[in-house]
């Protein structure tokens, strides 16, 4: 359960504090609650009642109202007759439709940063380049997931625009919601076209980040399955029925060996033997 420490009491009825009151602010509860409906503790179709996220969250409902609302506005949240706030359950539709907006959006980012990056966001994106590369070509797949989203934060956070870096934020959340990343295919070259990416922003050549961005993109949805989609599962051939001999019920007579009949004694060929060889072929 996770729960925020109070540097301080409220100070007055209407739930403002003082500049260091400590009051737990909307922002930090909507945060919260966004990302245990990212990573499903809050399953899509679930209730939302504010009693027992203020109960989970230690906080008063007033910012927990707040921030259902705020969740509401941005898609994650939906309210419901009878039933009030309810996470939401995206369809296909929607689902394809954020990978095709981040399509649109992460190009002009890149050619944005390529014009407005400072040395600070150049550190941190080769930083973040030779630990892909290294990791890559080590086989590390699985620690390339957090990379990538750090990459991508990081670019557009250089595209020096706080509307376009909150928006592509928000497609990154939306999409880890309701897909299933999958191993890049060919991750070393992944990891260069993001050298690429990161060489042509250094140089303030807004038209390659465009294209090599947009290169990226085209090649992002093969790599995500829905999380509502079944598994796939195995086809399974038509059952063979129980194998039968034709003795079960027959009745061996005095003196003969157990497991042989009086035909098979006298060396004739049982008449039930072709169907005995259909049932077993």
């Amino acid at each position: 359960m996770r729960r925020f420490t109070h540097a301080g009491p409220y100070v007055n009825g209407d739930g403002k504090a003082a500049p260091n009151g400590g009051r737990i602010s909307a922002h930090a509860v909507c945060t919260a609650i966004r990302d245990d409906i990212v990573t499903g503790v809050f399953p899509p179709g679930g209730r939302l009642t504010e009693e027992v996220l203020a109960r989970r969250y230690g906080v008063s409902r007033v910012p927990v109202r707040e921030a259902l609302r705020t969740l509401a506005s941005e898609g994650f949240v939906t309210t419901r007759r009878h039933a009030g706030a309810c996470v939401a359950e995206p369809t296909e539709q929607e689902a394809a439709d954020l990978i095709e907006v981040r399509a649109l959006l992460e190009p002009l980012g890149a050619a944005r940063a390529a014009q407005r990056r400072t040395e600070a966001h150049l550190k941190v994106l080769r930083g973040l380049v030779r630990l892909g590369q290294e990791r890559a070509r080590g086989g590390r797949t699985g620690e390339l997931r957090p990379l990538d989203d750090w990459f991508d934060e990081t670019l557009a956070q250089a595209s020096g625009s706080p509307s376009l870096a909150a928006l592509l934020t928000q497609l990154r959340l939306k999409i880890s919601w309701v897909y299933v990343p999958e191993p890049p295919a060919r991750p070393v070259a992944a990891w260069d076209t993001c050298a690429a990416l990161v060489d042509a922003v250094a140089r303030g050549d807004a038209e390659r980040a465009r294209a090599l961005a947009t290169a990226r993109a085209d090649r992002a949805p093969g790599a995500y399955r829905l999380r509502s989609a079944p598994p796939p599962q195995r086809v399974r051939g038509p059952e063979r029925p129980p194998e039968r001999t034709g003795r079960e019920h027959r009745k061996q007579p005095p003196g003969q060996p157990p497991g042989q009949t009086a035909v098979e004694t006298s060396g004739q060929t049982p008449k039930h033997s072709v169907h005995t060889a259909s049932a077993r072929s």
